[in-house]
């Protein structure tokens, strides 16, 4: 795990080493155990290590062939790198690490070798031959690469943040960006807040030489095929072999390895998975609150006594928050609405001497683990009297709009809809402030149309599956890869702990989606996943009400973080696309307890405005 930076500059470009070198300092938190560069006339690379596999110095990078024609700079773990080792045995190696093997296959497959290497990354390759720069993404978007491309330069970073150390484009906000921010907590792809940074698309290669600059997508969840006959012990057969694969092969580590426990069902059953590979008693590791209402250790506690694990709670109060809730905002590469719970935790795992952390985030996309699913097949396997029904929704959605609740506005949009569709409905669930809001407190349009129009192409391509997998791949385009794992890399990753997901490996993915709505249908919390993993999970933790990994933000707003809310609300509320008396109104409703206003609300202002003072945005 490691921050990887680089420009690409045919044209006569002014001192690229120096400004790689701001590059990799911004990316420092992400790999604070070695650095690395790499410069010739046209390109300047550098590279930020987190040492996981093969500690010693012979695998830092820069990583160069044995053959002087390529130069490597890789972020994230290649998990089948021992067996492609045993198949790329012609290859002169000198050290163990992953990557010397990812090097093999490059120099083995070129960039086929994607089709044969499982895992997360992001890497750029530079063929000295051919002057020729590769930049991959994993299949999942796991991993973070991002870059600019103009001025006749291509400049790229795991990070926005070192891109714009760089100086080689003016620091613009993007409009639509920020207007899907608001709307559904980031910006979606392709587009970041910063005009002309772009993010390169999950499971997806480009290629830039002095002629052109080519983007080809190399995997698609829209390509899964259903999966037309099956019985029900061949899926849970078939799925736990490829859960428990997925948990032993990230397993692997020269580091010490804990694990996220919520107690929910999804840390749980990589917890589970854990031990059975586990010789030592695992560590696994809790947030605590002092907010009753919030608090889920007695859960994990349970499943630490049953698993054996070395288990430690973290107890967080008010007072310790604020204390961190600086430095936390300071940790986001991206503003977002929640990653400050990965950030503590993560802060509290590297302390304890933890490099490497399994997390069970992902298991709600899979197995249908939100409200969103039902209310998505509900609809639309009832389509037909949606239709005739269209009078009486508009009447109904008008009635919802009065209330001037969010949630309520929420489902007026869905009712509004005239022929539900999933680009349509995907949106209308997922969305976190009203387009009314939105319209009454900045000056920014949220018609999201590029975000629908890709959506609607990958879902296209998916049309066999069933509804619950259609509305899994939205999730997977929409808050998973732009909120959910971004959230999980920068936080993590800004306090040197490397996260490693088991729900996210891409077969295990391609298997489950390829399932029908009936193979997956919850009669309770994720019923096949459990099932397939009995008797491991105890039913009092299946079978109780689901809590999200949520911090008591609403009490903290109006009392302990009060004094840096208002002054953040204020310093936003000068922006000209802000309508600042009517924010500062909004704000004040929400300190008086009024309940239409959502803790969310003021929060995404409040981080928005912390970013780009932090980033230096005008």
């Amino acid at each position: 795990m490691c921050g990887i930076t680089g420009i690409l500059h045919f044209q006569h470009l002014t001192d690229p080493e120096s400004r790689v070198k701001k590059m990799n300092d911004a990316l420092a938190h992400r790999g604070p155990d070695a650095e690395g560069f790499y410069h010739d006339p046209c390109i300047s690379m550098g590279h930020r290590r987190l040492s996981i596999i093969d500690l010693s110095d012979a695998a830092n990078q820069p990583f160069h062939d044995p053959y002087g024609r390529y130069v490597m700079v890789f972020n994230g773990e290649i998990y089948n790198y021992k067996e492609l080792r045993q198949k790329l045995s012609d290859y002169p190696y000198h050290t163990s690490s992953d990557t010397e093997v990812l090097m093999a296959a490059f120099i083995k497959w070129g960039i086929g070798c994607v089709q044969e290497i499982k895992g997360m990354f992001a890497f750029a390759v530079w063929d000295k031959r051919t002057e020729t720069l590769w930049l991959v993404r994993d299949r999942m978007g796991v991993k973070p690469l991002y870059y600019y491309h103009g001025n006749g330069l291509l400049a790229f970073a795991s990070e926005k943040r070192a891109l714009m150390t760089s100086d080689l484009f003016a620091k613009k906000t993007n409009p639509n960006a920020i207007a899907d921010y608001f709307s559904f907590q980031s910006s979606g792809y392709p587009d970041t807040m910063i005009e002309g940074v772009h993010r390169v698309k999950a499971g997806t290669w480009i290629k830039a030489d002095r002629h052109a600059l080519q983007c080809e997508t190399y995997w698609r969840l829209g390509n899964i095929q259903a999966e037309q006959k099956i019985t029900k012990d061949e899926v849970q057969g078939q799925l736990f072999e490829l859960m428990n694969r997925s948990v032993s092969s990230r397993m692997m580590t020269d580091v010490p390895l804990g694990a996220f426990l919520s107690g929910g069902i999804d840390s749980s059953s990589v917890v589970a998975l854990m031990q059975l590979h586990s010789g030592n008693n695992i560590n696994t590791f809790n947030l605590s609150f002092t907010e009753k209402n919030y608090d889920e250790s007695h859960y994990a506690n349970i499943i630490a006594k049953r698993f054996g694990t070395k288990h430690q709670t973290h107890v967080l109060n008010p007072d310790d928050y604020v204390a961190q809730v600086e430095s936390a905002l300071d940790a986001m590469d991206s503003p977002t609405m929640d990653g400050v719970n990965t950030y503590v935790l993560s802060t509290a795992i590297r302390k304890a001497g933890i490099k490497v952390a399994m997390s069970g985030i992902g298991g709600d996309e899979l197995f249908v683990g939100y409200p969103n699913f039902l209310q998505y097949r509900k609809v639309m396997m009832g389509k037909s009297g949606y239709l005739v029904s269209l009078l009486g929704r508009k009447v109904g959605a008008k009635f919802l709009r009065l209330s001037n609740n969010d949630r309520n506005y929420r489902l007026a949009t869905v009712l509004d809809i005239v022929n539900p569709s999933l680009k349509e409905l995907y949106p209308a669930l997922r969305r976190v402030m009203s387009p009314d809001i939105i319209s009454r407190l900045t000056s920014l349009k949220s018609n999201h149309q590029q975000w629908k129009k890709i959506l609607e192409a990958e879902v296209n391509r998916s049309s066999q599956v069933g509804y619950f997998s259609q509305y899994s791949i939205a999730e997977y385009m929409g808050y998973t890869q732009q909120t959910l794992l971004k959230d999980s890399d920068q936080m993590s990753m800004a306090v040197g702990l490397e996260i490693r997901e088991p729900f996210f490996d891409h077969e295990l993915v391609e298997f489950v989606l390829s399932l029908n709505d009936e193979m997956k249908y919850p009669h309770y919390p994720k019923q096949l996943l459990v099932e397939t993993l009995d008797p491991l999970l105890p039913g009092e933790i299946v079978h109780r009400k689901k809590q999200g990994f949520v911090l008591p933000w609403d009490s903290w707003m109006k009392n302990e973080l009060n004094d840096f809310c208002s002054s953040a609300i204020n310093s936003i509320s000068e922006r000209d696309f802000i309508n600042g008396p009517e924010l500062k109104r909004h704000w004040k409703r929400f300190l008086a307890g009024d309940s239409s206003v959502r803790w969310t609300e003021p929060w995404l202002f409040v981080v928005l405005s912390h970013w780009l003072n932090k980033q230096g945005i005008s």
